[in-house]
């Protein structure tokens, strides 16, 4: 439904006068990236929760190569996003923050209150490409 920034600029406009919540479902690596969705939020008086799921690098090379072939995104553009990765802060202007991994046993995500530093050791365990 959304294809472009014009749209999703259009859908979220729709959303903030109308006071409807709605879900940024982006891979939003640096600050600036989720600054633009913050600001605009914050503005409007929206609830800011953001959620970061644990993105290991070689987790998510496996990953992208169990997609079809046409959607799996280019490896430079993996390791590009891992390159430029600034984990989240709530100084940011986030209201509540998550750290989100998959559980390797059961493949269930678990979920906890963003802490920093030790997702932070968590996330860049042996995770240097």
């Amino acid at each position: 439904m959304i294809n472009t920034r014009h749209r999703e600029e259009r859908l979220m406009q729709v959303c903030f006068e109308t006071q409807l919540p709605f879900v940024v479902d982006n891979t939003n690596v640096t600050r600036s990236d989720r600054e633009r969705y913050i600001a605009s939020a914050r503005q409007h008086k929206f609830r800011i929760i953001g959620y970061y799921f644990q993105s290991k690098i070689h987790d998510c090379i496996a990953r992208n190569e169990q997609r079809p072939t046409e959607e799996q995104v280019p490896k430079l553009g993996l390791l590009g996003a891992s390159n430029r990765l600034e984990l989240p802060s709530l100084d940011e202007g986030f209201d509540e923050l998550y750290y989100v991994q998959i559980d390797p046993e059961t493949k269930v995500f678990l979920v906890e209150l963003w802490d920093g530093t030790e997702q932070m050791n968590k996330n860049c365990e042996g995770d240097k490409p």
